[in-house]
């Protein structure tokens, strides 16, 4: 899968996925979802952005993760 929208700069934020070439991080995405924010209102709080911004910091994670051990705790 091709990330065209998705960029890393060890000079710009510490070297983290950025949303095409601003100052906006993946995480800083993610962490908005996570807090039930949605992608509509990520946009407003980032008028630079586009939905389709959005959705490819969420592939780009779900990529990220793919075959991947995490640590869980023991249920």
């Amino acid at each position: 899968m091709i990330f065209d929208r998705i960029s890393a700069d060890p000079g710009r934020m510490g070297g983290l996925p950025t949303i095409r070439d601003t100052r906006v991080t993946v995480t800083a995405v993610l962490g908005q979802l996570a807090a039930g924010r949605t992608a509509e209102q990520v946009v407003a709080d980032y008028p630079y952005l586009e939905p389709a911004d959005v959705y490819a910091a969420l592939a780009f994670a779900a990529e990220a993760l793919r075959e991947r051990e995490l640590p869980f705790a023991a249920a």
